[in-house]
């Protein structure tokens, strides 16, 4: 879909449309611009757009996916004017200035500042983010489609289509969700010839102890799962119903004990495996139910987790694909692409669009939180709105300079 020059009212503010605060609260001055001297990107000299200006703007770009970047930036140097240093001038560039200046930061700062920034959030207390004493978190990956690029394309690749091949490259990548909260932490993402597989084995390690991870299907192989369950975490993941799982012990909630083995050969001769709890389930009167539901658990004690309560749980692997839909359809929009031409700028609008969703997510749960509520009972497309909005209590980057000044 061709980006219009879609503009905002005269005169407008970021703090008329979008709240730099809610932004700027969970991605701290501070904290930025240690990453920029981590990375070596802080500005040596003045600059249309110093290096911290372009971090916030490319997190702003995520709000307005349908809005030119000039536009975009025009309201965001009118809202910060006071960000700036003595003596600099900071005007709107256009857009061969913005591309300069995205280019000069690249991806590197935006990537260490969402791994270090972007993790779980909730509380004891948050509604839904809890199985018993589990910390409930999901894994799973999907797919973006970038700018009609040759440099992109020889980059990520394009699927397949009916007829040839798709109209966008398209790049990969794999997250985990926290269930309660609806947070996308530890993602990572390649080329689209990269399988989910490969960049779980990356992902998995944002896994803690505690935790209790849910996971489709497609993901359960002997090395992943002995991968993530060495992190701490306890596993519940659905298997295929063909993997060769004999009862070794029927337990009293009727699951089984069984056995996994990384390969045929350590299967026949009885060597490395590893004991697992298997719950078998249907779900009836549930039109196109398949007969039988395989669920694989390293929680072994049923009196701990029993068998009914894993099967009803396991369903809530679903809030991940509510995420994601939240980061692809109502934050980036329906048929809109990333817009960046280059690689380094996709990977670098990607991460910048999941810090955005974390920073909307961090405001729900905040909100959540003070109303007792679970913070699926929120609208994510009223929390957006929101933020493009006015919001003063957010302001976090007070001209005075003074942390907490209203």
């Amino acid at each position: 879909m061709a980006r219009t020059l879609a503009e905002l009212p005269k005169g407008s503010r970021v703090t008329d449309f979008i709240s730099l605060g809610v932004l700027s609260k969970t991605f701290p001055r501070e904290k930025v611009a240690q990453v920029l001297e981590r990375t070596g990107k802080v500005s040596q000299r003045q600059r249309d757009l110093p290096a911290h200006v372009v971090i916030y703007y490319v997190m702003a770009l995520g709000l307005f996916m349908g809005v030119s970047y000039r536009e975009v930036l025009r309201c965001l140097l009118e809202g910060i004017a006071w960000m700036k240093a003595p003596g600099v001038k900071v005007r709107v560039a256009g857009k061969s200035g913005i591309s300069q200046a995205r280019t000069r930061l690249g991806s590197g700062p935006v990537k260490e500042l969402h791994d270090e920034l972007v993790k779980p959030i909730a509380k004891r207390d948050t509604k839904g983010a809890w199985y018993r004493q589990w910390h409930l978190v999901t894994l799973d990956g999907s797919s973006m489609e970038t700018a009609d690029t040759e440099e992109n394309e020889k980059a990520f690749g394009r699927p397949g289509a009916p007829r040839g091949k798709s109209g966008y490259p398209q790049l990969r990548f794999a997250s985990l969700v926290e269930n309660g909260t609806h947070v996308l932490f530890g993602s990572e993402m390649a080329d689209w010839r990269t399988g989910e597989i490969t960049l779980a084995k990356e992902v998995i390690a944002h896994l803690e102890p505690g935790m209790l991870c849910l996971a489709d299907r497609n993901f359960f192989g002997f090395e992943l799962w002995g991968k993530a369950h060495r992190t701490g975490t306890d596993l519940l993941w659905r298997i295929r119903k063909n993997l060769l799982l004999p009862c070794q012990e029927l337990l009293p909630d009727g699951s089984y004990l069984s056995r996994i083995y990384p390969s045929q050969q350590d299967r026949r001769h009885n060597t490395r495996g590893v004991t697992a709890r298997v719950v078998e389930y249907r779900l009836e009167g549930v039109p196109d139910a398949e007969e039988v539901y395989r669920l694989l658990t390293t929680i072994l004690d049923p009196e701990a987790a029993p068998a009914g309560e894993l099967a009803a749980l396991y369903h809530q692997r679903w809030e991940i694909e509510t995420a994601l839909d939240e980061l692809k359809t109502h934050l980036k929009g329906p048929r809109i692409q990333l817009r960046s031409k280059t690689p380094d700028l996709v990977k670098q609008e990607f991460y910048s669009l999941m810090m955005t969703h974390f920073a909307v997510r961090g405001l729900m749960h905040e909100a959540a939180i003070k109303e007792n509520m679970d913070p699926d009972e929120l609208s994510f497309v009223h929390t957006v709105r929101v933020i493009r909005r006015k919001l003063p209590y957010f302001v976090a980057f007070p001209p005075s300079g003074e942390e907490g000044a209203p």
